[in-house]
């Protein structure tokens, strides 16, 4: 495989902005955005998670009311504890799904390669999801999910479960990591 030759920065530019060839460097290295899924089927140790963020919320709160009471600010010491401890469960029992967005040419062929149905396309769609999905899915997986095993999560998962699935996969390839400000 032929290597890629790195043009030079243009003169004008590098004479204009002493950091032009830095910058394009910089532009050159960016990775593509990730999305993370993250799974728990465990209800309880989800709730667990959940109770001990709160809790602490609550008494960081009531800590900061009464910043001279010992009581309070032990409370709010054993519930990071707790949190950690909650925090550490879940990670035990989660699954989490990495997807990184696709280069630009690649996602804009796989969407034409599955275009919408005659019936979709009545609909305003532009590609069939049905069939998109699992593709996308694949892709864009980190963790090396075939699209077998995307199609069967899409078809049998509840329809929210998939719809987040799908939802990830899609969403990452619409990250932007720019701010248009006044500069």
């Amino acid at each position: 495989m032929p290597t890629k030759t790195t043009p030079a920065p243009p003169a004008a530019a590098v004479a204009a902005d002493a950091h032009w060839a830095a910058t394009q460097e910089r532009l050159r290295a960016r990775t593509r955005p990730t999305a993370k899924l993250t799974i728990c089927d465990d209800l309880d140790v989800k709730k667990g998670l959940e109770v001990a963020r709160y809790t602490l919320r609550r008494l960081e709160d009531q800590a900061k009311e009464s910043p001279d009471d010992k009581a309070a600010q032990a409370a709010v010491v054993s519930a990071r504890a707790d949190l950690e401890a909650a925090q550490a469960a879940f990670d035990e029992v989660a699954i989490v799904l990495t997807f990184r967005a696709l280069p630009r040419k690649a996602f804009e062929a796989l969407k034409r390669a599955h275009p919408a149905t005659e019936e979709q396309a009545e609909d305003d769609l532009e590609f069939d999801v049905d069939s998109l999905g699992p593709e996308l899915v694949s892709a864009s997986s980190v963790d090396g999910i075939t699209v077998e095993d995307a199609r069967d999560y899409l078809d049998t998962w509840g329809e929210a479960e998939a719809a987040e699935l799908f939802g990830t996969a899609w969403g990452v390839q619409q990250t932007t990591r720019m701010d248009l400000g006044k500069g």
